[in-house]
């Protein structure tokens, strides 16, 4: 079963998730990170965002946190406010 990181952040604005998505786009994902997919949401009224990366695995899980919380605050879009660790019961394109 697929597990999911969600990080919540306060503090983002449109253009430092613009500046970010330039700055990812066509880069290697960071070593030792081995997500499977990344999901950014953002409410621009509130300057907030969620951030949901996906892992195949517990090991997977486990080394991206470690990779995730060693980065520097200067990497995240925002002010961290919180993390939690979730089971994927369900994912679907439609």
């Amino acid at each position: 079963m697929a597990i999911a990181r969600m990080v919540e952040f306060e503090g983002v604005s449109s253009d430092r998730l613009n500046e970010m998505k330039s700055e990812m786009e066509g880069q290697p994902q960071p070593e030792g990170l081995n997500a499977s997919e990344l999901l950014v949401l953002h409410d621009s009224q509130a300057d907030k965002s969620v951030v949901l990366v996906f892992f195949e695995s517990e090991d997977d899980y486990r080394r991206g946190d470690e990779v995730l919380n060693a980065m520097p605050a200067s990497d995240t879009p925002g002010q961290r406010t919180s993390v939690k660790k979730y089971d994927v019961a369900l994912r679907q394109t439609m």
